[in-house]
C-alpha cells in the first residue's frame, strides 16, 4: 500500500513509490477492457449468427431466381438492315447482347445469299447461335433445306403461315401435312414447329383452327410457336394455351399491345416495347418456363420514333432486367 506522503512525493515528481500502486491500476483496466471485449464479441458473434440464415436465404433465393436461358431475336425485325448489310446488322445484334437468332425465308432464302456453313461462320463468329428459321416453301424445298439446317447444328424450322381457311377440314389437311414436315424434320436430326398468326384463334364453323391444328398433329412431330401478341389480341389467353398443351410450345414470340389499341384499318398493328403494353410478362414467361419453352424470340412489328435496331436494344434490356414471378 502506498502511503499519503510516498503519494505526496509521487505528486512532486518521484514515481518509483507509485508503482505498485500504477501496475493494480493499468491491471484493472486491462481486465475491464478484456472483460469489454469478449462481451462485445459475444454480442456480435450471437448477431452474426442470428443472421447468418438471413444471409443464406437471400444468396439462395438470388442463386434460384428463374432466368430466360437466352434472348434471341427474329431478324425479320431488322429485316432492312439485313436486306442492305447482313454482316453489319448481325455484328451490331451482337454488341447489343442477343446470343440467339432466328431466320426467315426473304428473297435470299434463309441463310441470306450464302451457303448454310458460310452464314453460321458469320452468325458465330459475332457470338450468336442460329436456333431456327422460319420456311414456307414446297415440300421439295423443305428436305433440302431441313439437311443444311442439320448440318450447321440448326434446332428448328419453323411453318409461319398458310393462311385463313374456309372449313375445319382444311385445317385437318395442314395438320397432315405438318406431320409429314414434322418427319422431314426427325430424319434430319432436326425439330418441325408451327407459328400460328390471328387466323387460327378465329372461329370456322364452330371450331378454333389452333385447337384442331393441336388436336390433329403428332405431338412427336409437331411442335408450336406462340406468338404472345397474336394470342392475346385474339382475346385468348397465353398461359391457358401453355399449360394445356404442356410442353408442345417451346418458342415464342415477344412483344407487347398497346393499353388502347389502334383503329381496326391501321396499316400498323397495335404492337409496343416490352413493359409499354397489357401483358404481364414477368408472370406469363415463368409460367412458359415452367411448361417446357425453350427459345424466346423479340420480334417487334411497330416502332415508334425508333429504328428497329433502337427497339432491339429496348426490349433485349427489358428482357435482361426482368423479375420472373
Amino acid at each position: 500500500m502506498v502511503s499519503s506522503g510516498q503519494l505526496r512525493l509521487n505528486k512532486r515528481g518521484d514515481h518509483r513509490g507509485c508503482t505498485k500502486y500504477t501496475e493494480k491500476r493499468n491491471f484493472s483496466i486491462y481486465m475491464n477492457t478484456k472483460m469489454l471485449n469478449r462481451r462485445s464479441f459475444i454480442k456480435n458473434t450471437s448477431l452474426l449468427a442470428l443472421s447468418l440464415p438471413l444471409i443464406k436465404s437471400n444468396l439462395f433465393a438470388a442463386s434460384n431466381q428463374k432466368q430466360l436461358p437466352a434472348i434471341g431475336i427474329q431478324l425479320y425485325m431488322v429485316k432492312e438492315a439485313m436486306e442492305k448489310d447482313p454482316a453489319g446488322t448481325l455484328a451490331q445484334i451482337g454488341k447489343m447482347g442477343y446470343t440467339q437468332i432466328e431466320s426467315y425465308g426473304g428473297d435470299k432464302g434463309i441463310f441470306w445469299g450464302m451457303t448454310n456453313k458460310e452464314f453460321n461462320k458469320l452468325v458465330q463468329g459475332n457470338g450468336l447461335t442460329l436456333i431456327s428459321s422460319h420456311y414456307s416453301g414446297n415440300a421439295e424445298g423443305f428436305e433440302k433445306t431441313a439437311a443444311e439446317a442439320a448440318e450447321i447444328g440448326m434446332k428448328y424450322l419453323i411453318y409461319p403461315w398458310k393462311g385463313p381457311q374456309k372449313t375445319i377440314d382444311d385445317f385437318k389437311r395442314i395438320a397432315e401435312e405438318f406431320n409429314g414436315y414434322g418427319a422431314i424434320c426427325q430424319k434430319n436430326g432436326l425439330n418441325f414447329a408451327y407459328h400460328p398468326h390471328d387466323y387460327p384463334y378465329k372461329p370456322v364453323e364452330g371450331q378454333l383452327p389452333i385447337d384442331v391444328l393441336l388436336a390433329y398433329t403428332d405431338k412427336e412431330f409437331v411442335d408450336f410457336q406462340m406468338d404472345f401478341y397474336y394470342t392475346v389480341t385474339e382475346g385468348k389467353y397465353p398461359e391457358a394455351y401453355i399449360k394445356k398443351y404442356h410442353p408442345r410450345f417451346r418458342l415464342c414470340h415477344i412483344r407487347d399491345v398497346l393499353q388502347v389499341r389502334l383503329p381496326a384499318d391501321s396499316e400498323d398493328e397495335s404492337a409496343c416495347d416490352l413493359g409499354q403494353g397489357v401483358i404481364n410478362y414477368p408472370h406469363l414467361l415463368s409460367t412458359a418456363l415452367d411448361n417446357g419453352m425453350q427459345y424466346f424470340f423479340v420480334e417487334q412489328s411497330r416502332f415508334f420514333k425508333e429504328t428497329p435496331l433502337q427497339s432491339a436494344k429496348i426490349n433485349l434490356d427489358y428482357l435482361k432486367n426482368i423479375k420472373l414471378t
